[in-house]
């Protein structure tokens, strides 16, 4: 395999990280190598913030908390969380159960959600919204074309943080918050809230990455059609 089949099969969501600081030298570094990611028209639509004021990052660890915990309940109760198809219904009485979830948090060590504010480097990733082509803005169902102009950008984040020997994992969780996000970070409205991602030395890294196999998710000519098995 090349160095770039290796990074793509070897990069996975890191949440765990150690103490050990990260500069904002290689901060700049990483940016300066994602920049180089495809975005429509070549606007470039990202703005990044790094955010390192510890009273911002704890407000902004205390307003992902309420989501992370409804994500949690909903998972517990086999639902797909926020899902654009979701029952509605279903979903607020799966939520109901995040303040058990909390309560259980409160009294553990907890996790990065737990610890959001403490991960050596936090970066909150946004949109212009005036820059994205949005061809589906129209249609009748969840938009969602915007982001292709965003992400590839995330992810490029991710991969080059790998050449620092750093991890770490992009979560949209804080978007449910954005309004609040938005006027703690001084962001104007124009601007969405596309994801935040957390970097760090990842305090163990998975060996082995499990995927579906190519089969499973492309067919030829149609959705029904025969699957692309070459194996």
């Amino acid at each position: 395999m090349t160095g770039l089949s290796d990074a793509l099969r070897s990069t996975p969501a890191v949440r765990e990280f150690s103490d050990e600081p990260v500069s904002r030298e290689t901060v700049s570094a990483i940016l300066d190598t994602a920049r180089f990611a495809p975005s429509g028209g070549n606007r470039q639509a990202w703005r990044v913030v790094l955010v390192e004021d510890p009273e911002t990052r704890q407000a902004m660890r205390d307003l992902y908390l309420p989501g992370w915990y409804e994500y949690l309940a909903m998972a517990a109760a086999g639902l797909v969380a926020w899902s654009p198809l979701a029952d509605r219904e279903a979903e607020a009485r799966a939520k109901a159960g995040a303040v058990q979830i909390a309560a259980k948090a409160a009294s553990g060590p907890g996790g990065m959600a737990e610890h959001l504010d403490e991960v050596p480097v936090l970066l909150a990733m946004f949109a212009d919204l005036g820059s994205l082509a949005a061809v589906d803005r129209d249609l009748e169902r969840y938009t969602l074309v915007g982001g292709a102009s965003v992400y590839p950008f995330v992810w490029s984040v991710l991969l080059a943080a790998g050449e620092h020997g750093l991890g770490g994992v992009l979560t949209t969780m804080l978007t449910s918050r954005e309004d609040e996000v938005r006027a703690l970070l001084g962001a104007p409205d124009h601007l969405a809230l596309a994801a935040v991602v957390a970097l760090g030395h990842p305090k163990r890294r998975p060996t082995r990455l499990r995927r579906r196999p190519v089969a499973e998710f492309t067919t030829i000519d149609r959705i029904d059609g025969t699957p692309l098995d070459v194996g």
